[in-house]
């Protein structure tokens, strides 16, 4: 890839882009294909080669052998084959991010904060794959012996979404390559051209031909056929939750571990102790990060009523000063939204939202011109029949209602079926403790909307999916235990 500063703006060729099967790359040359979209103008940007039955099928192979000498392999040795993989990531920082955001259209700024968390995903797992360990139980009697095992749970597939473009192939990636697995991806058909980034880089750090391998297709077809395969041993799936009931009912068929990163809705608790401003920059910059296409973005605000109203309007004037534009301005603060289809889709839910009576305090148009663009939205005193009060908005669009009791605030908090993230903001040590203890989700942030990092386990309850990637966790779920008895 090529990068040039013309008039001081920096142009740069998008990649070609590929197939990457037992280490070689595969063009669109007798392949179907489909185009790839820059979402801030609206443009075709690469062309991007689908998989054949006969591709899946050698993909499968290698990743059936390469998974036979992969778990053979020192994990000191993996380890630094992930380390240096991380080194050159850094070292190519700005070409990742700038793929990352012409692909995603998220800000320049998020997607180098982006390669970085990937980085250190990686050399997190590095050290922690050498943490695997078994155990040896205490004799029953003399000349007997008890071990517990640690196995590599066999080939993975990943299937992985367009809003983290690399933080997301870096999360399934680093905890299987740790565990011993070969692991075939398939990421979104929006965002290719980073996790084939993410895989030169694994690469190019001496990983074998085969270990992983990186497929595109229509999502149905290529998941089908994958989790058909006796080869495959796991799913790691990050995604809408219709989706992923029904790769659980794919993967029940061949007992093939599951996990499982479901939809959320997550609400956002506002006691009236705290100052109403540090919360407000605080939830601004966490509901219009990535046009609030992140699967933990706040969404529900449930704020206490003497605040309410001051609430409400620093929320919308801080919405209403966002600068929105194309990511790879430097001056950007939100880019546009991935497609076309998500554009309708949100300004279906805001419609009907106000049509049930909801006050649009900023924003609640689309922007027109090139481009897949909406405005930062809030809207308050939305009703519970309004569709966005139990559908997850995936955009930049805040709900904010009003609570005169915790009680009350905590049960409409837990109402939805969702449980990925939730949060809470007070000075009151003893709130600090019951929201710890009374939200229902998989990760909860208590005056912080800073809920991952790569030692943490990153993962929902009740429909928002179960298992965890990152942390132990997620390396545990890439292992099988097993125990054997001697006498």
């Amino acid at each position: 890839m090529t990068i040039v500063r013309k008039n001081n703006k920096l142009d740069f060729n998008y990649p070609l882009l590929s197939l990457l099967i037992n280490g070689e790359r595969l063009g669109d040359n007798g392949r179907k294909s489909e185009n790839v979209l820059d979402p801030a103008t609206g443009q075709v940007i690469g062309v991007l080669p689908h998989a054949t039955v006969n591709d899946l099928d050698c993909a499968l192979e290698a990743a059936g052998a390469a998974f036979a000498t992969w778990k053979e392999i020192a994990p000191v040795k993996r380890g630094k084959i992930m380390r240096d993989a991380a080194a050159l990531m850094r070292e190519r920082s700005e070409q990742l991010a700038l793929v990352a955001t012409m692909e995603s259209g998220k800000p320049i700024g998020q997607t180098r904060i982006e390669v970085e968390m990937s980085a250190e995903i990686f050399e997190w797992y590095a050290e922690e794959g050498r943490r695997a360990y078994g155990r040896v139980l205490p004799r029953q009697k003399s000349g007997t012996r008890m071990t517990v095992f640690k196995d590599p749970v066999g080939p993975v597939a990943a299937f992985a979404p367009w809003n983290f473009p690399l933080g997301n192939p870096a999360r399934k990636l680093g905890a299987a390559l740790a565990a011993g697995c070969s692991c075939i991806m398939k990421p979104a058909e929006e965002t290719p051209a980073s996790a084939l980034n993410i895989a030169a880089a694994l690469q190019d750090a001496g990983l074998p031909a085969g270990v992983i391998g990186i497929v595109f297709g229509v999502p149905s077809e290529v998941s089908t056929y994958l989790l058909a395969s006796p080869v495959i041993r796991k799913i790691s799936f990050t995604g809408s939750i219709p989706v992923g009931k029904e790769l659980m009912k794919l993967a029940a068929d061949g007992m093939k571990r599951t996990t499982m990163e479901l939809g959320g809705h997550a609400p956002v608790i506002v006691s009236d102790d705290v100052d109403v401003d540090k919360v407000l920059d605080l939830s601004a910059a966490a509901k219009f990060r990535n046009a609030g296409q992140v699967c933990v973005s706040p969404t529900r605000f449930l704020v206490h009523e003497s605040i309410y109203e001051d609430f409400v309007k620093g929320f919308a004037t801080r919405a209403s000063e966002i600068i929105v534009g194309n990511g790879l301005d430097d001056s950007t603060q939100m880019g546009p939204l991935i497609h076309e289809r998500r554009l309708a889709d949100i300004e279906s839910i805001v419609e009907d939202a106000q049509q049930a009576g909801a006050t649009i305090n900023t924003g609640g148009k689309r922007i027109e011109g090139s481009g897949f663009f909406y405005e930062p939205t809030v809207i308050s005193n939305v009703p519970l029949s309004a569709r966005i009060m139990r559908e997850e908005p995936f955009g930049p669009v805040a709900i904010v209602n009003s609570f005169d009791d915790v009680d009350a605030a905590i049960i409409e908090a837990n109402r939805l079926p969702y449980g990925l993230a939730a949060f809470a903001f007070t000075d009151s040590s003893a709130l600090i403790r019951r929201m710890g203890e009374s939200l229902e989700a998989g990760m909860v942030g208590i005056n912080t909307f800073a809920i991952s990092i790569p030692e943490s386990p990153f993962g929902g309850i009740k429909e928002s999916g179960h298992g965890s990637e990152e942390g132990i966790e997620g390396l545990e779920a890439c292992l099988v235990t097993r125990f054997v008895s001697e006498a």
